[in-house]
């Protein structure tokens, strides 16, 4: 778990990773121009979700580039190994992301900042008869991702138990570990092994797993600068501690390892088409769909699929809204967050950021119903996470103007480490079972309405 209490938090920086707490005001004076740092993709630190960069890492880095008032100038490592060397050759001042505080690691950097402790957990669904002792995994089934650390952990275990857990490994280019706690929460598959902060991502989404089982010692984590820059080091400690940073890290972690991310007011199947109608802003939908040349009923599936039709909801990642548009979007159009509460200037603005990624993607997919799915694809995880998934599916021999079995399992890639760091890959990790079951969502509803005579 990351870690929350400040005394703790220095106690571990001080005797885990030997940085010494100097003044702030002799470590100002050292600090750079402009702050370069490396980080990585992935679910937790860093990534790019509806056209915004979010990530637990990434937002406390350039919080402290924003308390210092320098520049951040982030650059993107394409693996721990690579962070490193570009810490050692001095191309980055520091590493925003989980380095283990090892013996290896121990003699290249100097650890600071966050700490974050992690131990490998076992994923159950929460019920009456939970395995709470490794000793009760004999006889049980366990899945784990084949070559992955989880599997070298399960495997090891197994053997320090004499035998008899019975290990499935999964062999598949869109299966990764986080499909494995999805398979756990649907009940299509008994167990897995994740690292625990992992775990705490994937229970915000399915609230109805148990990870409470380390199978593993912990293992601690922090930020990192090079061997010659303890004052960076000193800096950070010291502006990490401090008392209002303290408040603002307690809301970061909540964000990403605690809050909700399915909404109590997350759509329900089937939608209620009674009386004709699918919602108290028909008359807008159709207005405005009629002047962007959409059919309304597609629109208004897609407002079902994001809010539910509320206009008070704004998710934890900033969405907001009937249509979940995000501020930074919004601003691109001239429309101010606060404004997102109207429905009018919701549904208008949605109408209007379809038909610009319908303009976007209609030279690389020609077909019109097909586009339709990818332009709901672009418009729940960002276009450029669609394009990625167009280039992986040409690099893949899949149809590159096809979505369903082609492109959609291409997007399903990129929330794999082996695609999703590939260098022609230009916008990283992505959630791509969230996108995914989307755009089937949309659809099914817009079918329904169809199919209910709704004109």
């Amino acid at each position: 778990m990351r870690l929350l209490s400040h005394a703790m938090s220095v106690l571990m920086v001080a005797a885990a990773c030997s940085c010494s707490h100097g003044s702030v005001q002799t470590a100002e004076r050292h600090m750079p121009d402009t702050l370069r740092v490396a980080t990585l993709y992935s679910p937790t630190s860093y990534f790019i979700y509806r056209d915004t960069t979010l990530g637990y890492d990434y937002q406390l880095v350039r919080s402290m580039a924003e308390d210092k008032g320098i520049p951040l100038d982030l650059k993107i490592a394409s693996s721990m190994a690579d962070a490193v060397q570009m810490l050692e050759n001095g191309d980055v001042d520091l590493i925003s992301y989980e380095v283990p505080v090892t013996s290896e690691f121990n003699e290249k950097v100097i650890h600071c900042g966050p700490v974050n402790e992690t131990s490998q957990v076992l994923v159950q669904p929460a019920g009456s008869e939970p395995v709470t002792d490794v000793t009760q995994l004999i006889g049980k089934d366990v899945y784990v991702v084949n070559g992955s650390k989880y599997m070298q952990r399960i495997t090891n275990l197994n053997q320090e138990l004499g035998g008899g857990i019975n290990i499935h490994t999964v062999e598949r280019d869109t299966i990764i570990t986080e499909d494995l706690l999805k398979m756990v929460s649907e009940g299509e598959i008994p167990l897995t092994i994740v690292d625990s902060d992992i775990a705490r991502l994937n229970k915000t989404y399915y609230p109805d797993l148990d990870i409470s089982l380390p199978v593993s010692f912990p293992q601690r984590s922090a930020w990192a600068v090079g061997k010659d820059s303890q004052w960076l080091a000193d800096s950070i400690d010291s502006w990490i501690n401090a008392e209002t940073m303290r408040r603002e890290n307690d809301e970061l972690l909540k964000k990403y390892f605690e809050l909700s991310k399915t909404p109590s007011m997350a759509v329900r199947y089937p939608i209620d088409l009674s009386g004709g109608r699918v919602s108290a802003y028909d008359n807008i939908f159709r207005d405005v769909a009629k002047d962007a040349g959409i059919d309304w009923r597609l629109l208004a599936a897609i407002g079902y699929t994001e809010s539910n039709f509320r206009p008070d909801i704004t998710s934890w990642a900033g969405a907001r809204g009937i249509m979940q548009i995000m501020p930074g979007t919004a601003r691109q159009f001239n429309v101010s967050a606060s404004a997102l509460a109207n429905p009018d200037v919701s549904i208008r603005l949605a109408a209007k950021i379809f038909s610009s990624l319908d303009k976007s993607l209609k030279s690389r997919i020609p077909n019109d119903r097909e586009r339709v799915k990818f332009i709901l694809a672009s418009y729940n995880a960002g276009m450029g996470h669609v394009y990625d998934a167009i280039e992986i599916a040409k690099r893949t021999g899949r149809d590159p103007q096809m979505w369903y079995g082609s492109v959609e399992e291409a997007l399903s890639m990129k929330s794999n480490p082996e695609y999703y760091r590939q260098p022609y890959v230009k916008c990283g990790y992505v959630r791509s079972s969230e996108t995914v079951d989307y755009v089937h969502k949309v659809l099914d509803t817009y079918d329904r309405i169809v199919k209910a005579g709704i004109t």
